[in-house]
């Protein structure tokens, strides 16, 4: 769902790791692109109205032209029990039409709709899990048309056989009840995509290919820039396990919510779409303003013209006499070959920044000589052998390089 600058190849001589045979249900070719109701205002976004209007927004904002599709309502969606026969109930006063009536209608717009549940026995604000409840939850989905799951990891069995709501003990893998959910989603008749929500435990993304089209690779976001740049750090040193069908997520985005200002937004955005995460946004359409807007539609982020197979970037190792990475500390260089040439983000991580690289020191350009480029964010092109850039604090910048 990105574009051709962003969908890059790796740019690192690595070997890839072997990675058991991916899940192909024909979905996640690319990374998802959306919203989630759960950033914006938790449970009480949770309903019919919400999802209408956000997909209404989708359109009238432009958002739906440059790829955005997804329209997800997260927890406490379902009434608190289930219905005498076993299956999840939508809750009637927050869904008076049903699911089936809400998801037509978004269907009706050229757009997707999803919903969420839990590997656990509740979900994380305490609603029904699936856990025993599979098939039931899975056959219920595609009733309804829905067209996305997100499978989150709350009460699920920890220490001493007790299901807190949420469990980090290394030692319990939650990795088959993953498994179940996807067996169920496959012989439930519908064609659903799979976001696997288990906090990055027990190195999902060396298996998360396997099982889902998507799996989160770290704890819950926060809204601020710390927060962020942590998460992003992670992701650029396991870049080699994200590819077509199944990717690393970093987390629903933080773009619009206030805390951040429009140097990190900016950054935010370029390092989810260069890291290949999916990009659900996570904020009130209807109050965001110009600057956030401007940046979720920017042609960082824009569907059009995607090589195949769309791959992560890579952290831009140095050559001799610069730092390296740094395990936890955001990277400033991230790169990757295009089809036709390379894609290089700067970032000012710690604070504001004169960054520069040479094109020779670059993988898949082919070596010294002079090349052209544009700026994503700016626009701004020009054409040598090297680029060098002033950042302000936590600011970004990405080139599309060609010979």
């Amino acid at each position: 769902m990105y574009s051709s600058i962003l969908l890059a190849l790796p740019a690192l001589a690595l070997a890839a790791p072997a990675v058991e045979k991916r899940l192909d249900n024909g979905l996640g070719k690319t990374p998802a692109l959306g919203w989630n109701s759960w950033n914006v205002g938790g449970c009480q976004f949770a309903n019919a109205d919400t999802a209408l209007k956000t997909a209404k927004l989708f359109v009238s904002l432009g958002l739906k032209d440059v790829g955005y599709q997804y329209v997800n309502i997260d927890d406490c969606w379902s009434t608190m029990n289930r219905n005498s026969s076993g299956y999840l109930v939508p809750d009637p006063n927050k869904f008076p039409k049903g699911m089936k009536a809400l998801a037509d209608e978004i269907h009706s717009m050229g757009l997707k709709f999803g919903l969420y549940g839990c590997a656990g026995t509740k979900t994380c604000a305490g609603y029904p899990g699936s856990w025993g409840h599979e098939v039931q939850d899975a056959k219920a989905l595609a009733s309804w048309s829905v067209d996305y799951w997100k499978h989150d990891a709350c009460y699920m069995p920890c220490n001493n056989g007790q299901s807190p709501q949420t469990c980090w003990d290394p030692n319990v893998n939650p990795r088959p009840r993953y498994e179940t959910f996807r067996d169920a989603l496959a012989n439930s008749g519908g064609k659903i995509f799979y976001s696997m929500c288990e906090w990055g435990r027990n190195s999902v993304w060396t298996w998360g290919a396997s099982v889902g089209n998507s799996w989160r690779m770290s704890g819950d976001i926060a809204n601020n820039w710390n927060s962020v740049a942590s998460i992003a750090a992670t992701a650029g040193g396991i870049a080699q396990y994200a590819g077509p069908g199944g990717f690393n997520d970093l987390d629903m985005m933080e773009v619009g919510n206030g805390a951040l200002n429009e140097n990190e937004e900016r950054a935010h955005m370029g390092l989810w779409a260069i890291a290949k995460s999916p990009i659900i946004l996570g904020t009130d359409l209807s109050k965001i303003k110009t600057s956030s807007l401007n940046i979720l539609k920017n042609k960082v982020s824009h569907p059009r013209h995607q090589p195949r197979p769309p791959r992560q970037s890579r952290r831009l190792l140095p050559p001799l006499g610069r730092r390296r990475p740094q395990n936890g500390k955001l990277y400033p260089y991230w790169a990757g070959p295009l089809s036709d040439g390379v894609v290089v983000g700067v970032v000012a991580a710690d604070g504001a920044a004169t960054l520069s690289f040479k094109f020779a020191d670059v993988p898949g350009l082919g070596g010294s000589g002079s090349y052209s480029w544009t700026e994503l964010w700016t626009g701004e092109k020009g054409s040598g052998t090297s680029i060098t850039t002033s950042l302000g604090a936590h600011d970004m910048r990405v080139y599309k390089v060609t010979k």
